[in-house]
């Protein structure tokens, strides 16, 4: 009678440890931005605006929001950096880039007072950074004399690193 309880005993925590059902629904893959590729990034988001002859801040954060890299041209102005961070931080955020949000923002609009929470920037210049289908950082440039050039310098920055990209 033991040795059967034993080999049944046996089968069932084979069969237990063989389906790890618990394991999957605990965890996730979560791809993550270098910090080379956001250095890269940020670089050339803000090479692109010295080429429109904008002095600008370019950040590059991770998925989570956390700053991976911070660019400032020589006379980007002192609020730059803290926008920038917030652009870039806020697209991640909403998983939806700033220029989109602003528009979803207006009175009227469903998204109407989200500006109004902290750490939130709803002006051009924020974009995600996307790899297989997953945000996995954000860019965000300030210091342009409109958010329209903040965005294409974002999206200049996003373009040096696509390749490199999943």
């Amino acid at each position: 009678m033991r040795t059967l309880t034993t080999t049944l005993l046996g089968g069932v925590m084979l069969a237990l440890a063989a389906t790890p059902v618990q394991a999957q629904e605990a965890t996730f893959d979560n791809p993550s931005l270098v910090p080379q590729m956001a250095v890269k990034a940020a670089k050339e988001a803000v090479k692109d605006c010295r080429e429109r002859e904008v002095q600008v801040t370019a950040v590059v954060v991770d998925g989570g929001g956390n700053t991976q890299a911070l660019m400032r041209a020589r006379y980007a102005g002192p609020h730059t950096i803290d926008t920038a961070i917030s652009k870039a931080w806020t697209a991640v955020s909403f998983r939806t880039d700033t220029v989109e949000l602003g528009t979803m923002a207006k009175p009227g609009k469903t998204g109407y007072g989200l500006q109004n929470l902290p750490k939130v920037t709803i002006l051009g210049g924020g974009k995600q950074i996307m790899a297989g289908g997953r945000v996995i950082g954000g860019i965000g440039v300030s210091g342009a004399p409109s958010g329209k050039i903040d965005d294409k310098c974002a999206t200049a920055g996003i373009d040096a690193i696509r390749k490199d990209l999943l």
